[in-house]
């Protein structure tokens, strides 16, 4: 699987993208309609678990201030209070997932802003990189 975070391009993904050496996103493609699945940990400054999505269904929300939106190609999950877009994934093409828009903490308590041009987490930020991901996962900061 092809996934874009941003403007970088990490082709041959396993569809695992790792925040800061922890597992946090993992995409892929229903077997026989095609559509986005999703699992993804959503964590607060401290390293604590908010909110879990298991393929693109909100499975918890402990402060029940999250939303998740998804059609077969999307996949959001949003902050009912502030309106803020947590996390936007989009099905480009079959095998190629967008990671456009994004601001979460990393289990490590680092926030990850991703924007169409760049992501950054920390001091770190990467912007236009295409990288080969040899069947592995996508690695961020």
């Amino acid at each position: 699987m092809d996934v874009e975070v941003g403007s970088n391009l990490y082709r041959n993904s396993d569809g695992t993208i790792v925040i800061e050496g922890v597992p946090q996103i993992h995409l892929a493609q229903h077997q026989s309609s095609g559509a986005l699945l999703v699992n993804f940990a959503l964590f607060d400054q401290n390293g604590r678990m908010l909110a879990k999505v298991v393929d693109s269904t909100l499975m918890f929300n402990e402060r029940r201030t999250y939303d998740l939106t998804r059609t077969p190609n999307t996949v959001t999950l949003k902050d009912t209070t502030s309106g803020k877009i947590l996390l936007q994934l989009d099905l480009k093409s079959p095998g190629t997932v967008v990671f456009s828009k994004g601001e979460f903490h990393s289990v490590k308590g680092h926030l990850l802003e991703v924007s169409a041009k760049e992501w950054k987490i920390d001091k770190q930020r990467k912007s236009g990189v295409t990288q080969d991901a040899n069947g592995g996962a996508v690695a961020i900061g």
